[in-house]
């Protein structure tokens, strides 16, 4: 968008306060909500809805389109990374006593992930390490795309 003035033109015109947006956070790798607030030549104001704070976001990090701002692997086989995980996400590891530890990730880093074990200890655990953790209904825990339903026998 930084290339395409006229870009930035068009999703400042669509911008109105109290318009609900969706823009991308780097350091948590995920879409936000957030209210707009003021509107200004490259930037705009917002509310966020999570964090509760008030931020000035660059026009180009709003998701204007809706467009699915996953990482996807494409074989599960592979270890995670950075790319593949969001702040929030329900993980495991096996600790040095090769025990399986499982925790919430409270923070992205450039080669570990600071997690949140449920035993409320802090752990920074370098992503090759980490597997995801299904939950009970049989599904990834971040993976909201999927349809629930029931198998109707005929």
């Amino acid at each position: 968008m930084l290339d395409q003035p006229d870009r930035l033109q068009q999703v400042r015109r669509c911008l109105k306060p109290g318009m609900t947006i969706s823009y991308f956070n780097s350091r948590q790798n995920r879409l936000m909500d957030a209210v707009v607030e003021e509107v200004q030549r490259t930037s705009v104001h917002v509310f966020d809805k999570t964090s509760g704070q008030k931020w000035r976001i660059p026009l180009y990090m709003i998701n204007m389109d809706g467009t699915d701002t996953d990482i996807h692997a494409h074989d599960r086989s592979e270890k995670l990374d950075k790319n593949q995980l969001k702040v929030g996400d329900t993980i495991g590891y096996h600790d040095r006593q090769n025990r399986e530890v499982y925790g919430t990730i409270l923070q992205l880093n450039q080669k570990t992930a600071t997690v949140l074990t449920s035993t409320d200890e802090r752990w920074r655990v370098s992503y090759g390490l980490l597997f995801r953790v299904m939950d009970g209904e049989g599904r990834h825990a971040s993976d909201a795309g999927l349809i629930e339903g029931e198998i109707i026998k005929t």
